[in-house]
């Protein structure tokens, strides 16, 4: 009796876990490697050999789901958090749910609202356009174009409208950008005492064809503004790629002003780059940025590069502000749809527009995907 009551309460469980799947998808991979970096600035090298972790992909583990809600319309949330393998410490300032925490309504007919952290536009719509998809550290697109270095902002309402015929647009405010910045002065009730950024972008997409472009603005809390009420930092991006099967070329342009988007990899610049969490302000500054890219796809292998140039118009950023440059080559092998071998090498002259810097890298890695398909993890 005792054994016909566990099987029958075993079957339930499994019915309930069943059930449940079909609006939880708990997801993940694993990203770790050996890798090189040597800095030259101001007359001084230093280097590191090691180990590596998210390169190709950072590492996660999420959760996201929906319920029905009839007439089309369902509830949806995303709960994604970062950790380093070689350390098990997680990532993104210590965060919870560090690289996503989202809640919203999506409905095929009018598109998708959702609140929490999360990338901006830029971020979303250029990861498909850049051959190195914003990773691989130093080699992705977001180096010279900072709003798209993966780019995540707290406290946003964001909004994007269904794919129409191929179009995609969206729009997105963050009442306060990073609530982790230990600033007094960022701090009250008044909505002008945080610093806000607004995202708003476009893409097309059809076929080989894919086209977007991109808008974000940060704007200064007021005590951090010095009284300057026009400094804030605007950034324009637009681009796209074409996939001819036996090659796939990208191309993109941007321009930035009065400032420039820190993101990810421009956090470690040299001392004198005053910061304001990912944030850096420079009034009067103004650059233009460049990439040009392509992969070329072999079975399961695929080889990509791209050259990024960003090109600053005065010396209000760092003092130098020098022609910036970035040459870089990725490899990748698929042993299985789940599980892939990477390397790739990157070399940067003016770094950061610091004249004469130089930062050259290389690493190679494994990526393994510990959700049943590679669709459920977003890239970034």
């Amino acid at each position: 009796m005792k054994k016909t009551l566990l099987a029958v309460a075993l079957l339930a469980g499994f019915a309930g876990a069943a059930q449940a799947a079909d609006s939880v998808t708990l997801y993940g991979l694993i990203d770790a490697g050996v890798g090189y970096e040597q800095v030259k600035f101001d007359g001084a090298k230093q280097s590191r050999f090691g180990g590596t972790q998210g390169v190709s992909s950072g590492s996660r583990f999420g959760l996201r789901g929906s319920e029905d809600l009839g007439d089309g319309l369902r509830a949806v949330f995303n709960l994604e958090a970062g950790f380093g393998p070689m350390n098990g410490q997680s990532l993104q300032n210590g965060r919870l749910w560090g690289r996503q925490a989202t809640v919203g309504l999506d409905s095929d007919s009018w598109g998708r609202l959702e609140f929490g952290r999360q990338t901006n536009l830029a971020s979303k719509y250029f990861g498909s356009i850049d051959p190195f998809s914003i990773s691989y550290n130093t080699a992705n697109l977001g180096t010279t174009f900072g709003s798209a270095n993966t780019m995540r902002l707290d406290n946003m309402v964001l909004y994007q409208t269904p794919s129409m015929g191929g179009f995609k647009a969206g729009v997105g405010y963050s009442f306060s950008a990073d609530d982790s910045v230990n600033d007094s002065k960022q701090t009250g009730f008044a909505t002008g005492n945080n610093n806000r950024v607004i995202t708003a972008g476009v893409q097309y997409l059809n076929g080989p064809l894919n086209l977007a472009a991109a808008y974000d603005r940060f704007d200064p809390s007021n005590d951090r503004a010095g009284g300057q009420s026009d400094a804030r930092i605007q950034e324009y991006i637009i681009g796209g790629s074409y996939d001819f099967e036996v090659v796939k070329l990208a191309a993109a342009f941007g321009q930035t002003r009065d400032g420039w988007f820190i993101g990810q990899n421009m956090g470690t610049t040299p001392d004198g780059m005053q910061k304001l969490g990912s944030f850096k302000l420079a009034d009067g500054f103004r650059a233009n940025s460049y990439m040009i890219g392509a992969t070329v796809p072999l079975g399961r292998h695929a080889v990509f590069g791209s050259w990024q140039r960003a090109t600053a118009s005065n010396d209000k950023l760092t003092g130098d502000d020098a022609t910036f440059n970035v040459y870089s080559l990725g490899y990748t092998y698929d042993f299985t749809k789940r599980t892939n071998l990477y390397a790739y090498a990157s070399y940067g002259d003016n770094y950061a527009f610091q004249k004469d810097a130089r930062d050259t890298a290389f690493a190679v890695g494994c990526l393994l995907y510990t959700s049943p398909s590679p669709r459920d993890v977003e890239e970034s």
